[in-house]
């Protein structure tokens, strides 16, 4: 068994001041590190229980069979962040809606069109809820 020490998502952008702006300003991503220096530096966010890391440089976007890849970053009120978001000009691709599952899901997407999920677990929910604990 591989015994996993931490992980991050790694995302390429096609510039990364841009993407470092739009999550370190406007999605509002505190920084765990920073390394080498100039415009391709690297940053690493969190992301609740684990990281984000933007490094290096992609000449072209992900590919559309590569948005398989997509964030989920759960939030304590969707509809705060969706007001917030909009506040800063990020484009919502879907405001809030809740899902047939439960969850309240919110669209949106970096510079660089990977989609990002704001997931908000509502308290009657059956993941908030575990008999017996």
């Amino acid at each position: 068994m591989v015994h996993v020490l931490g992980s991050r998502v790694l995302l390429r952008p096609t510039d990364p001041e841009r993407s470092r702006a739009f999550y370190g300003e406007q999605l509002g991503l505190a920084v765990y590190r920073e390394f080498g220096t100039g415009p391709e530096r690297g940053t690493v966010y969190f992301l609740g229980g684990g990281f984000l890391e933007l490094s290096g440089r992609s000449d072209t976007p992900a590919a559309p069979a590569a948005t398989a890849v997509r964030l989920w970053l759960q939030v304590a009120d969707v509809a705060t962040a969706h007001e917030e978001l909009l506040g800063k000009g990020v484009e919502i691709v879907r405001p809030p809606v809740r899902e047939p599952w439960g969850l309240i899901e919110m669209w949106t997407a970096d510079p660089d069109g990977t989609p990002i999920v704001l997931v908000e677990t509502p308290a009657d929910h059956p993941l908030r809820y575990r008999p017996g604990v």
